[in-house]
Parts: C-alpha cells; structure tokens; sequence
C-alpha cells in the first residue's frame, strides 16, 4: 500500500487517515487513489469511520455500498468489530483495484458482503455465487489468536480473511470463462470433486505427508478451490509486501528499480522473487523484537507455479482478455 500526499499541505497521508494534521477532513478516492478535502463523504464515516467518498451526500461509499448485510448491533463488540472487518475490506479492495477488479471500468459484478456479529454460535465465513460471508468477530485480536492456535495456523488476521474469500469470488468470475477452467484445473487439480467429502477428510486425517512440497498451507491442501484461495491471498500478500516495502522508500539490492511498482509488474518470478527476498529481511526484524515473522511461509517450486497462474488471471481477468 502506497503512502499518500496531503492533498491541502506537506506531509504524509496513510490509508486510513480520516483528516491531516491540522484536523481538516479529507476522505480517500479509490478510483484516483488519492485523497482530497471535504468532498462529499460515506454515509458510514461516523458510524464505522469509513474514509472513501460518496458518489453524493448522504450516499455509502463504493466499498460500503458492497455490504448488504451488517451485523445486529444489540450483540456485544459488534459496531467496533464491524469498523475493523470494513477497514479491511477497503484495503483488500484497493489491492485488487489496481489489477482494475471491482472498479467501475469492471465489466463483471462485484462481490456482495453479508457481515455478521457471533452471538451464541459462530459464523461459519465463506463464499457462495458472489456473496462474502464474513464473521466481524474474526477483527478480535484475542478471539482470532484464541482460534490461530487452536487451529495451529501459522497467520490469521481480518485482511487475510478478506483476501482469502474475495479469492472465491474471483474463481467464480473467472469459471465462467471457457479458457479459465481447462487451465485452471490443469494447475490446481479438477474442482468438480466432493468438497464437503474433501473437507471432511482434512479434518479428520489431515494434510498429506509431502503438502510443504505441493502448497503453500495445510488448508490449501484440502481441495482445488482452497489451495485456489490460499494461493490468491498469499499473491496478494507478497505484492502488498512489496508495495508498502517500497512505498515507505526503502532500498534492497533485490528491487528492480527505485520507481518499481509491484502491481504493475508483468513478470509472475521478478515480483514473487523481490516479494520472497523482502520477507526474509522484515522477518528478521520481527524476530529482532521478539514478534512472529510476518510471512512464515516457504514458497516450494510448486507454491511458485500456482502464484504464478494466479498473477496471471489475476492481471488480466477483470479486462476480459
């Protein structure tokens, strides 16, 4: 993610800024990627602290306006879980804007969210015919852990929820290309097979002996449209990785050049090669402060391959070619 400029002064903006630092408004516009002052603002700016613009007063945000359902309010931490969930959403959208996916020059539908608070049961999150289903409690840092742990994954955070279900949605746009499946299952392996029989077998024996060599988790081995989705997430993660690397103007030996822009970035192996050197050095200064590597992920040859496939698709997919 790209640092900003102020659109009224000197400095600095980051993604989530709801005013400068003299307090004047300003609100985010996904389609500029820039911000400007007082434009018309999202109906949810004070309910949730949405920063996007409004195509009028009054009116909800392009990513807002995604939202068809939004958690009861009566249920403890909700409104509060819910800002973080939208916040995420935002970001993940502004990713995959710059491959033109979701914006208005998009000739295909955008996904719809249905976001629900956990009451006595928990949200079962998923994706099914272009509806995201998100559970806003996942935004809790100590729930998340609390099921990170349980569930002995390495990475579990709102955005990666976010990246890994709209990964879903994509599938679905790009399936209903001829061109896409017969490639896609040549890859990831025919998607036609029982997924709750694939699932169920996950869970009860678990990923197979060699998965560190095949994908890139122990989920994404449970069945194609799953190591499909894990794989998108990770592509998305590596190139925002390396977008915010160098957007906070820092320098590698590894970046192509000083005006190298991750997402613009044809070759699948230079951007996943830069992205994979990027973490190893941001690892290391976790650990430097004791925290978890933010990618604890090997890319096996494998790994490579899918991420490349995806790069692709995901690239052109949104245009139509």
């Amino acid at each position: 993610m790209r640092v900003f400029s102020n659109p009224i002064g000197q400095g600095s903006l980051w993604f989530d800024n709801l005013a400068v630092s003299d307090g004047t408004p300003v609100a985010y516009d996904p389609q500029a990627r820039a911000f400007i002052p007082m434009p018309p603002f999202c109906a949810n700016r004070e309910v949730i602290g949405c920063n996007w613009i409004a195509p009028e007063e009054g009116a909800f945000c392009r990513s807002c306006a995604m939202t068809k359902l939004a958690p009861d309010p009566e249920i403890l931490d909700a409104m509060p879980n819910w800002a973080l969930t939208e916040a995420a959403k935002r970001w993940v959208l502004d990713n995959l804007g710059q491959w033109n996916w979701f914006r208005p020059e998009d000739p295909g539908v955008p996904p719809v969210f249905h976001m629900l608070a956990e009451g006595r049961a928990p949200v079962l999150m998923g994706h099914a015919e272009g509806v995201v289903t998100i559970s806003v409690a996942e935004a809790d840092r100590v729930l998340s852990t609390t099921r990170q742990e349980a569930l002995n994954e390495p990475y579990r955070t709102m955005i990666g929820h976010m990246r890994h279900e709209i990964a879903h949605m994509l599938w679905w746009r790009l399936g209903l290309r001829e061109d896409f499946l017969e490639a896609f299952r040549s890859v990831f392996g025919d998607e036609r097979a029982d997924y709750t029989a694939a699932l169920q077998r996950h869970y009860s024996d678990g990923p197979p002996s060699d998965w560190r060599e095949r994908f890139l988790t122990t989920y994404a081995s449970a069945h194609p449209h799953e190591d499909w989705a894990e794989t998108a997430a990770h592509l998305l993660h590596l190139t925002d990785i390396a977008d915010s690397f160098v957007a906070a103007g820092f320098t590698s030996p590894e970046l192509p050049g000083p005006a190298w822009e991750p997402y613009s970035e044809p070759d699948a192996e230079r951007l996943l090669h830069v992205a994979a050197s990027l973490t190893v050095g941001v690892n290391n200064i976790n650990r430097s402060m004791g925290l978890s590597d933010i990618y604890p992920f090997v890319l096996s040859k494998d790994a490579l391959r899918k991420l490349a496939f995806v790069h692709d698709w995901l690239r052109r997919g949104a245009q139509g070619r």
